[in-house]
C-alpha cells in the first residue's frame, strides 16, 4: 500500500507526462477498489458524487467539511490509486479554504481543486456567479500556504467559460498559475482554440470537466493531462440497487449480481483470513501477514 506522499508524486507524473488521462469516477471504499484492480491510473471524488453518496442530497453544497474529509479518509484507507478530489469552493472563504487544505491533506487526498465559483447559491441568484478576481486569488493562496507535503496537488479551477466568457477565463488562468498552483482546471471548454488561448498565458497542466471535445490526442498535445468523463459509476450503482430491490419485490429474476469471487477480492477476504490465522489461533501467533488490512498512512 503506496503512502500518501507516493500517491501525490504519482499524479504528479500524470501532470508532467504526455498523455491524458480520465480518471475513474469513486464513491466508496468498493468502488475505487475497482478503480485500482481495473488499473485506473488515478480516481476522482467529485463534490455531486460524495453529496449523493453522504446524504443522498443533489450538487447544492450542502455538504460538510467533515462530512467530506470523513469519506475521503474511507476511500483512501481502502486503495492505494491517487485520489484526486473537487474541493468546490474551499468551504468558505480564504480561511475555510485552508482549513479544507489542512483536513484533506490528512485525509490522504492526492490532488485538490478549488474554484471560484460563489457558493452556494445566493439568495435571488438567478445563476452561478463568479467571485472577484481578487477573492479567488486569495483562496488560490491561501490553499498553496496551508498544504505542509508539498507534494500535493493543488489545481486552480474556474467556471469562466461558462459564466463569464474566454476573455475572463484566460484572465484567472494567468492570475492562479502566477499565484503558483500546480494545474488549472476548467470546464466548459468547447473548441480547443479556448485550450490554445489558455497556453498563450500558462504552460501549467490543464484539467477538463464538463468539456465536448474528444479528440484525446490533440487535447494531449495542448498540455491536457487529466480529463473527465462524467460520474457515472454512482448512477450505475443506483440503478443496480434499483432493479435488484424491484425484482426482490415483484418475486421476478434478479439482475447480474457480483459472484463470490468478486466480493471476495473487493472486500480483501484473504487478507483477513491470513490476519486471522495470524493472530487468533495459537498456531500462528509467530506469523505476521505480507499485507496489512488497514495500512498506516
Amino acid at each position: 500500500m503506496m503512502g500518501f506522499t507516493q500517491r501525490r508524486t504519482a499524479f504528479r507524473a500524470l501532470l508532467l507526462g504526455t498523455g491524458c488521462v480520465h480518471p475513474a469516477s469513486v464513491f466508496d471504499p468498493v468502488s475505487v477498489r475497482i478503480a485500482e484492480e481495473l488499473g485506473f491510473a488515478c480516481a476522482i471524488l467529485a463534490g455531486s458524487t460524495a453529496s449523493l453518496a453522504v446524504l443522498g442530497a443533489p450538487d447544492i453544497v450542502v455538504l460538510t467539511l467533515s462530512e467530506f474529509a470523513d469519506l475521503i479518509g474511507r476511500i483512501t484507507r481502502a486503495a492505494s490509486v491517487p485520489l484526486l478530489v473537487d474541493a468546490d469552493h474551499g468551504y468558505g472563504n480564504a480561511h475555510n479554504v485552508m482549513r479544507t487544505v489542512v483536513e484533506l491533506e490528512r485525509a490522504g487526498v492526492a490532488a485538490m481543486t478549488i474554484e471560484d465559483t460563489e457558493l452556494p447559491t445566493g439568495f435571488g441568484a438567478s445563476g452561478p456567479r463568479l467571485t472577484s478576481r481578487a477573492e479567488g486569488l486569495g483562496k488560490i493562496r491561501a490553499a498553496l500556504a496551508a498544504r505542509t507535503d508539498r507534494e500535493l496537488v493543488i489545481i486552480g479551477r474556474t467556471s469562466a467559460f461558462n459564466i463569464a466568457g474566454a476573455d475572463e477565463a484566460v484572465a484567472r488562468a494567468a492570475l492562479y498559475t502566477e499565484a503558483g498552483v500546480d494545474a488549472l482546471f476548467f470546464t466548459g471548454v468547447r473548441d480547443l482554440a479556448q485550450i490554445r488561448a489558455i497556453r498563450a498565458v500558462s504552460d501549467l497542466p490543464i484539467m477538463l470537466g464538463g468539456s465536448t471535445l474528444t479528440d484525446y490526442g490533440a487535447m494531449a498535445e495542448l498540455g491536457v493531462r487529466v480529463a473527465l468523463k462524467g460520474h457515472q459509476p454512482i448512477s450505475a450503482a443506483f440503478q443496480a440497487v434499483y432493479d435488484t430491490m424491484l425484482a426482490l419485490r415483484d418475486g421476478t429474476a434478479l439482475p447480474k449480481l457480483a459472484d463470490s469471487k468478486l466480493t471476495a477480492r473487493l472486500t480483501r477476504a484473504a487478507e483477513y483470513e491470513a490476519a486471522t490465522t495470524a493472530f487468533l489461533t495459537p498456531s500462528g501467533a509467530a506469523t505476521t501477514p505480507d499485507r496489512m488490512i488497514i495500512p498506516p498512512a
